[in-house]
């Protein structure tokens, strides 16, 4: 079952059981995959859902920071709550270790030794699979412990 139809199979499964948060994160994450179409002019694929998905989560999880931040604790969990639904649909995460170990194979392989190429290299087999602030660590230590220049 593609993606798309599991998302809305899932809408309608929460809306039969009356899951109010559940139905609203699907009617939410489904309009912005509906808008991202509109906006490329055609269907999206899984990874193109996927990529929606996780700018969907990517929001909840700045939002939840930023109403920790400002003691608003009852809706920093209401948007923790959102994101473990939108995370149902993302591929797991890789570890932080193994992150590191396939940065290192990445840039060993095509000897990088500048950030950018480093990380548009990096990006393009690990986008999706664990979050970009941790890759870009991962890249920067690489580059760091490699001695090669940063340019950052």
């Amino acid at each position: 079952m593609a993606l798309k139809e599991r998302l809305q199979a899932d809408l309608k499964d929460a809306m039969k059981g009356s899951r109010s948060n559940e139905v609203g994160v699907l009617r939410m994450v489904l309009s912005a995959i509906h808008n991202k179409q509109i906006e490329k002019g055609n269907d999206l694929d899984d990874a193109g859902i996927e990529s929606v998905l996780m700018s969907e989560a990517k929001k909840r999880k700045e939002a939840a920071l930023a109403f920790d931040t400002g003691g608003r604790v009852e809706l920093a969990e209401n948007e923790r709550a959102e994101l473990s639904i939108l995370e149902k649909y993302l591929p797991k995460a890789i570890s932080a270790e193994e992150v590191q170990k396939e940065v290192g194979r990445i840039i060993a392989e095509g000897k990088f030794t500048e950030f950018g190429p480093a990380m548009k290299a990096v990006m393009a087999v690990l986008r999706g699979k664990a979050d970009s602030s941790v890759i870009q660590s991962a890249v920067k230590e690489a580059l760091n412990g490699n001695g090669g220049k940063n340019s950052l």
